[in-house]
């Protein structure tokens, strides 16, 4: 076999693996994200039932990022998944006193499924694209770090000085960087850029967790008017 004939090989060979490795990390990212978002809705019916309130936008940061720190540290251990738990369990406590809100709308129910369904035909849709087209979205990386960054900035200012307008531009836009953020982590799963199925996992759980508060919002608002 000449030089050629074995390098030739061993690409084929290298591709082949990596396929079938980001196949097995997409496989068990799927099979946790699915239980980690039934274990958020039932922490979030938990709060919606005993109408729980608001844990305050400070408690809720350092404890998303408490959980998020630690699920970081213990990803690559058989802890890491009971941090995950902790972590998308608790960030369904939070959603709960949300949708409390929406449910006492005019409206409030159908506000809340159409939210619902949009975040899963929106998440189902652009995941299947990814892996038919088998698109390359890794040039998305930067932009969409940037593009949250100055998102949630912008969400924390509509907060404090309370610009309902700005709020719901961020929504708006909150909603087309997560749509980007599927694209992007789906392609990376699949093409080996990330092996950790654990923080893939926690990874994709935000990003619809974003993706239906967001849609929230921007529903509820048009509800309103």
């Amino acid at each position: 076999m000449s030089i050629l004939d074995r390098s030739t090989a061993q690409t084929v060979d290298y591709v082949d693996h990596s396929a079938i490795s980001g196949h097995k990390v997409l496989r068990n990212t799927y099979m946790l994200l699915s239980m980690t978002l039934l274990f958020s809705a039932l922490t979030a019916g938990v709060s919606v039932a005993y109408a729980l309130p608001s844990m305050g936008l400070l408690v809720t940061l350092i404890g998303y990022f408490g959980l998020l720190f630690l699920t970081t540290k213990l990803s690559n251990s058989a802890w890491g998944i009971a941090s995950v738990f902790a972590l998308t369990g608790f960030m369904g406590l939070t959603l709960g006193p949300i949708i409390s809100r929406y449910l006492g709308m005019p409206g409030g129910s159908g506000i809340v499924m159409n939210a619902m369904g949009l975040t899963a035909v929106i998440f189902m849709g652009l995941s299947a694209y990814v892996l038919v087209s088998k698109r390359d979205f890794s040039f998305m990386g930067g932009y969409l770090a940037i593009g949250v960054l100055v998102a949630f900035v912008a969400g924390l200012g509509a907060i404090f000085f309370e610009v309902p307008a700005l709020s719901l531009a961020v929504s708006a836009a909150f909603v087309l960087l997560m749509s980007g953020m599927i694209l992007f982590e789906t392609s990376n799963i699949i093409r080996g850029g990330e092996t950790n199925y654990i923080m893939a996992t926690v990874t994709l759980y935000v990003t619809i967790f974003n993706l239906f508060t967001s849609l929230l919002q921007i529903l509820g608002f048009i509800e309103k008017e």
